[in-house]
């Protein structure tokens, strides 16, 4: 989670240990009482002032009257951009100091160290519309950065910032690439270079009174949210307050206006949040809660509640996100504490019985168990900052890249795992489902030694060709149990291993375990 600093004077007038029970009722931790400032542990975008009385604010657009052009040049690099401008803003040293203060967290967290999103901010004033969004040759790029004197071209940047102690991490999500993302003005004046750093010519200052800020992401959904958090974050200090103004932004195949200020609406049955809390509640009394976590609701009916999402809760993604802020609202300490209606008695769950089993026996056969995330990656090549955001649909990546880390281990090297899987499924209300795999590597001949431990007869499984891309041909088998393919085995392609840097041939197996349940 986030850990933010918040000045006391800006707080309300609490001593320090209310202040903690305060965060504690609202779900969020103190992590450290300085001496003019708390930090905070952050879990959501929570507004702590309506939790304690206040009134949710409704946030507003107008009509766009800037354009921002979005070449077709940028798909190599960061494909979208989002934008939007906040006019007549009032700032001063509190409150600009917390505008940096929240591109950088944001840049942190949501953004992913800017591989997903990379934030810029620039006094309007000083450029000029229409904007355009493009890629360049880095010795094509022409600007001075932003609090430097240097004019500097896109390679002289790389070698100028390698040093820097802020901006040296983030280099590499760019460096190696042929063109630069660079946004520029009507007159061709740079505002920045994404993800790395913005112009000096624009940026803001204490006397900006209108704001331009641009998103470019690698992926665009973070990007309106990232968008979204930022304007209504800093919307308050407009002088038509919570009012934010949209930006047309053009592709070569489509026009979008940005923000939109989506607020969708959540209906959930009062039994589905008494069963999640435990606690009896009339539907009035839970709407009223909600309306603390800054999610408006309304009374449907005397068994629904209508919750309405503000574009400034973007972790809420479910109903059992409603119910945990209801539960927040109503307080945990409040929730009475009862013992169990029933006595029973616990025996395992059967799927992991079997994986128990499963893992005994390979480990018995000589294979080292390998625990690798759930959270995978999209490439090896991807940097650290980025490698875990996709989740994983098959084990042998992970061993894979155990096996890289382990390579110079005497032969044969076995490696095996058993764990979970991510797959979609239409069928669920989150469209997606866990599925239990077993997965192994290893330079000897297969084995039949799982069948046994699972007691499956010969005649219900049998394995035939298979068509699987990452196996070589004519070496590859697919796993067929009662009539439907589990898994497969075979020598994995020498394209694999080459990507994978193994230098030696390597067999592999996974099949799906839950069939056997």
């Amino acid at each position: 989670m986030p850990s933010i600093e918040v000045k006391k004077k800006e707080l309300f007038d609490l001593g320090d240990k209310d202040f903690d029970l305060l965060c504690f009722d609202f779900g969020i931790e103190v992590d450290e009482i300085l001496e003019d400032a708390y930090k905070i542990d952050i879990p959501a975008n929570r507004a702590l002032r309506i939790f304690v009385g206040g009134k949710a604010e409704k946030y507003k657009t107008i009509p766009p009257k800037l354009e921002l052009k979005v070449d077709a040049s940028t798909k190599v690099i960061r494909p979208y951009c989002v934008a939007a401008v906040l006019r007549n803003v009032t700032f001063n040293e509190t409150n600009y100091a917390s505008f940096i203060y929240l591109q950088e967290k944001l840049h942190q967290n949501l953004c992913r160290k800017r591989s997903l999103v990379a934030i810029g901010t620039h006094d309007l004033d000083t450029i000029q519309g229409p904007f355009k969004y493009e890629a360049k040759k880095p010795e094509d790029i022409s600007f001075v950065p932003l609090n430097q004197k240097e004019k500097m071209d896109g390679n002289r940047l790389m070698e100028f910032y390698q040093t820097d102690n802020h901006l040296k991490h983030f280099l590499h999500l760019i460096r190696d690439s042929p063109v630069f993302p660079v946004i520029t003005d009507a007159n061709g004046t740079v505002l920045s270079l994404p993800p790395i750093i913005n112009g000096d010519h624009s940026k803001i200052t204490l006397s900006t009174k209108n704001v331009f800020i641009e998103c470019t992401a690698t992926d665009f959904t973070k990007a309106k949210m990232v968008l979204d958090t930022m304007v209504c974050m800093f919307a308050e200090y407009c002088k038509e307050k919570f009012t934010v103004e949209q930006v047309t932004i053009k592709y070569d195949e489509k026009t979008l206006i940005h923000p939109e200020f989506d607020y969708r609406q959540e209906i959930v049955p009062l039994k589905e949040l008494i069963r999640f809390i435990g606690v009896p509640l009339t539907a009035e009394k839970a709407s009223e809660l909600l309306t603390k976590m800054s999610l408006d609701s309304y009374v449907k009916n005397e068994n629904e509640v209508v919750a309405i999402i503000p574009p400034t809760r973007s972790d809420i993604l479910h109903a059992c996100d409603i119910c945990e802020d209801l539960s927040i609202a109503y307080g945990y300490n409040n929730i009475p504490k009862v013992l169990p209606p029933t006595n029973t008695i616990g025996k395992p769950f059967m799927l992991n019985k079997i994986t128990d089993a499963i893992r005994r026996e390979i480990a018995f056969a000589g294979y080292t168990e390998g625990l690798t995330l759930t959270l995978t990656a999209v490439t090896l090549s991807n940097p650290k900052s980025i490698e875990y955001q996709v989740v994983r649909t098959s084990l042998l990546p992970g061993l894979l890249k155990k096996l890289f880390s382990n390579i110079k281990c005497p032969l044969p090297i076995k490696l095996f795992e058993v764990a979970d899987v991510v797959l979609l499924d239409e069928s669920k209300d989150v469209r997606a489902r866990n599925e239990r795999k077993i997965a192994a590597l290893y330079c000897n001949k297969t084995s039949d030694r799982i069948m046994l431990v699972l007691n499956v007869s010969f005649d219900d499984y049998s394995v035939v060709p298979s068509d699987e891309p990452f196996l070589f041909p004519s070496r590859r088998m697919d796993v067929i149990y009662k009539g439907s393919k589990i898994g497969y085995f075979g020598i994995l392609h020498p394209q694999v291993l080459k990507n994978y840097e193994i230098p030696f041939v390597c067999s592999a197996l996974e099949i799906d375990l839950e069939p056997f349940v």
